[in-house]
């Protein structure tokens, strides 16, 4: 018998990593790589670190996205690897189904001690498990089946989620999902039309809308609680993308007084980066109803959900913002970068506004007045919204390797939602790069309006 060789991960990616966007191509998403192609995003990174990405050649990239802000920490965190590592060597009876490790009691204790009002956390191991979790709770605590959500609004993928997702390109083609209803964010008379109707459960809602980056109108939060609460439903909040620091408070929803949601999602940054994780904090009155009696014991649960591994990234995680001041430093200088792009909109007549909190920033742009560049404005719309933001992205990672995107699609909205580590040093390259590709724009030719003449071709002939 033949000794087992090792298993060499190092070598096979030395041998096999130049295949990435054929591999791709032949066994996985098909369009992705052709996407990326298109935009010129092709591009080969080595390894990351911090805020940084790193190509073959040692090229350093600058890291706007964080993954769609999974990276709050930076990529690789010596003190997240080094829990997870420990983790490991520790050798746990890890989830044997018929015991109760330390290590989810430990990390829930430390979620609910941020989050005033809320008892208890379900874990599981992505954003959409942390709401489709909530949704089935409060259905199941309130007796009642539908969940309103806003126009716009993303809270996941799975059949559940994608119920309350108020994106029709992602809905197209799923149906029949569950029976949930639409409003527009921040319209209280919507809210209260559709709570007359007694059927309601939930509003399940996103302080902050990723898509466009968007906000309710100040106050809205705590009037619709109180709304929701007088007709016994509750209040959602998805905090996947604006929890855990993003915004410069623990949660989105801590920065306006009086709000109490009845249940929470998290996910994303809890991670640290390593190990998925989602998490669902709620009142105890709503899990005692879930969980009424032993034989209801395993009625909602999850495979991985309270692994050794991702608690002990969400311990560190936690510690490490602790430690290092994360929160603090997100809405210090989240509010630079905002405050410094902002100035720029007197400057640039391309560019309509700049918002957010913290470290959850949108640029968006808008149509100029001057002839020579509402010309170029005008085809770019006509062939497909969202072009001109496309065209600010490219040039930030082809000149200046920062990497962005846009918000969403047909939007002409650029999110940022780098780590929130980062300091006035990136601050000082963004800001910097942006400027110059702005300039450029406002010549009204160039490369950059060529790309965006190629994109036109590219979006018409795909009609």
């Amino acid at each position: 018998m033949t000794q087992a060789e090792p298993f060499d991960l190092a070598a096979l990616l030395d041998a096999r990593g130049g295949e990435r966007y054929e591999l791709h191509a032949r066994y996985l998403n098909p369009q992705l790589p052709r996407m990326l192609h298109t935009i010129g995003f092709d591009r080969y990174y080595e390894r990351a670190k911090g805020p940084y990405f790193y190509d073959a050649e040692g090229n350093e990239y600058l890291d706007m996205l964080a993954g769609f802000g999974i990276f709050a920490l930076g990529r690789h965190h010596p003190a997240v690897r080094a829990a997870i590592e420990q983790a490991m060597e520790l050798e746990t009876a890890d989830l044997t189904r018929f015991d109760c490790s330390p290590l989810p009691g430990l990390l829930a204790e430390q979620l609910i001690a941020h989050a005033p009002g809320l008892d208890r956390v379900f874990f599981g191991n992505s954003g959409t498990e942390a709401v489709e979790t909530a949704l089935k709770f409060a259905r199941y605590a309130t007796g009642r089946r539908r969940v309103l959500y806003a126009d716009h609004a993303f809270h996941g993928l799975t059949a559940g989620s994608l119920s309350v997702n108020g994106e029709a390109g992602f809905r197209k083609g799923f149906d029949p999902l569950l029976p949930d209803t639409p409003i527009p964010l921040g319209d209280l008379d919507a809210l209260r039309k559709e709570l007359k109707k007694g059927d309601v459960a939930a509003l399940i809602v996103e302080p902050i809308q990723g898509k466009g980056v968007l906000a309710p109108p100040p106050g809205w939060l705590a009037a619709a609680q109180e709304l929701l609460h007088a007709h016994k439903a509750l209040l959602i909040c998805d905090e996947v993308q604006t929890g855990v620091g993003r915004t410069g408070t623990f949660f989105a929803y801590q920065a306006e007084e009086g709000v109490r949601p009845d249940l929470v999602c998290a996910a994303k940054a809890l991670s640290g980066g390593y190990v998925p994780i989602g998490a669902t904090l709620g009142k105890s009155w709503i899990f005692e109803k879930v969980y009424s009696s032993m034989d209801r014991v395993l009625v909602h649960s999850a495979s991985f959900g309270s692994n050794a591994q991702a608690m002990a990234a969400g311990l560190a995680t936690l510690h490490v913002m602790r430690q290092e001041g994360v929160v603090e430093n997100a809405a210090r200088v989240g509010e630079l970068l905002r405050s410094r792009l902002a100035a720029l909109t007197e400057r640039y007549e391309l560019l309509a506004e700049v918002r957010g909190r913290g470290l959850m920033i949108g640029i968006e742009f808008g149509r100029p007045k001057s002839l020579k560049l509402r010309t170029g404005w005008t085809a770019l719309q006509a062939a497909r919204k969202g072009l001109f933001a496309q065209m600010v992205v490219v040039p930030l990672l082809q000149r200046h390797r920062i990497l962005t995107q846009v918000s969403g699609d047909h939007l002409e909205v650029i999110k940022l939602i780098p780590p929130l580590i980062v300091t006035e040093k990136e601050v000082d390259r963004f800001v910097d790069a942006f400027t110059e590709v702005m300039d450029d724009a406002h010549r009204g030719s160039g490369l950059m309006w060529d790309f965006g003449r190629t994109l036109v071709k590219q979006a018409v002939g795909s009609r």
